[in-house]
C-alpha cells in the first residue's frame, strides 16, 4: 500500500524538487558564464536610450492609474462574453437561444451604464475637467 502511494506521488515529488533546484543553479550557471566588467556607463539607468533626466521619485499623473483600472474592468468584462458566445449555437439548437441572448444583452447594457458614469464623471477624460458648481465653492472666480 505504501509504495503504491509512493508511485503516485513521485512524479509531483520529482517536479516540485526540479523545480525548487532550477533557480538556484541557472543563478550559479549564470554566474559563472557572464563577463564581470561593469562601468560608470553601465551602472546608470536606462531609459531607452536617453540619458537620465533627474531622480527617480517624481510625481505622475494618477489619471494613468484611473485610465489603466478603468481598461482592465471592461476587457475583463467583455473577455467574460466569449464563454457564452461559444456555446451560444449549442443553446440555441435546445431552444434556449433567447434566453442566453436577452443575458448577453443585459450584460452589455451593464457595461455600457457603467461606460457612460465613468464618462459622464469624467473619468475617461485625460485632463479632469471641474464644473462651474465646484469652482465658485472652492473660491476660484469663473472666467
Amino acid at each position: 500500500m505504501a509504495l503504491d502511494l509512493l508511485n503516485i506521488y513521485m512524479p509531483v515529488v520529482l517536479l516540485l524538487a526540479i523545480g525548487v533546484l532550477a533557480v538556484p543553479i541557472t543563478l550559479l550557471i549564470g554566474r559563472l558564464i557572464r563577463p564581470a566588467n561593469p562601468s560608470q556607463l553601465k551602472e546608470t539607468a536606462y531609459e531607452c536610450g536617453e540619458m537620465p533626466v533627474g531622480g527617480a521619485w517624481s510625481s505622475f499623473n494618477i489619471r494613468f492609474y484611473v485610465v489603466g483600472l478603468i481598461f482592465i474592468i471592461f476587457d475583463v468584462e467583455s473577455a467574460l462574453m466569449f464563454p457564452v458566445v461559444a456555446v451560444f449555437n449549442k443553446f440555441n439548437s435546445l431552444g434556449m437561444g433567447g434566453l442566453i441572448l436577452v443575458e448577453i444583452l443585459i450584460f452589455l447594457l451593464v457595461l455600457i451604464a457603467g461606460l457612460a458614469y465613468c464618462w459622464r464623471r469624467g473619468d475617461l477624460d485625460w485632463v479632469k475637467s471641474y464644473s462651474a458648481a465646484n469652482r465658485s465653492d472652492s473660491g476660484v472666480e469663473n472666467e
